[in-house]
Order: structure tokens, then sequence, then C-alpha cells
């Protein structure tokens, strides 16, 4: 059993090593979170997983009034009156990539 992690936590190390910072990418094969990215700042890495798996955004320039309404409680549900979210949370990257 032990083994098992030792290899999982391996593995995901060298995906790590591999993705380049500040880059969005989707995650098909994930089952709750769409997106991943690994975010860098000051020499601090992160990887933020984000957005849920199946739900596309209202965009940055929603046309109905229906897509409109969403993004409004989405910004209200998300504590979006905050005009800088860091970068290392999954909030900034979820604004910036899905909304």
């Amino acid at each position: 059993m032990a083994d098992k992690r030792k290899k999982a936590a391996s593995a995901a190390k060298l995906a790590k090593d591999k993705m380049a910072c500040n880059k969005p990418r989707r995650t098909p094969s994930h089952p709750t979170k769409s997106h991943v990215v690994k975010a860098c700042k000051g020499g601090e890495e992160k990887i933020i997983r984000f957005g849920q798996q199946g739900v596309e955004g209202a965009g940055k320039n929603p046309q109905s009034a229906k897509d409109k309404a969403r993004r409004k409680s989405y910004y209200a549900r998300h504590n979006a009156q905050d005009a800088n979210p860091d970068i290392m949370s999954a909030r900034y990257w979820s604004h910036k990539t899905k909304w």
C-alpha cells in the first residue's frame, strides 16, 4: 500500500516539474475539476485545480440576460468584490480562465 502512494507521489511530482508556470490547462479526465495550473510567484510553486467539470462560464462579455445573471451570481458567491485576488488562489484562476 505504501508503495502505491510513493509511486503516485513521484508521478505527481514529475508532472509538476514538466508543467509550465501560470499556464492553465484542461483536465478532461479529472472527476470533479475542469482545469489545473502550476501557479508560480516569488520562487513558490503550487498546483491548483479549479472549475467545476462540465460547466462553462458565461465569459468575459456575456450577451444574454441569463448569462449576465449567471455571471453576477457567480461573482456574488465567490467574494469577487476583492479586485486583486492572489495568483496562488483558485479564485484568481477561475475568474481569469472561465469567467
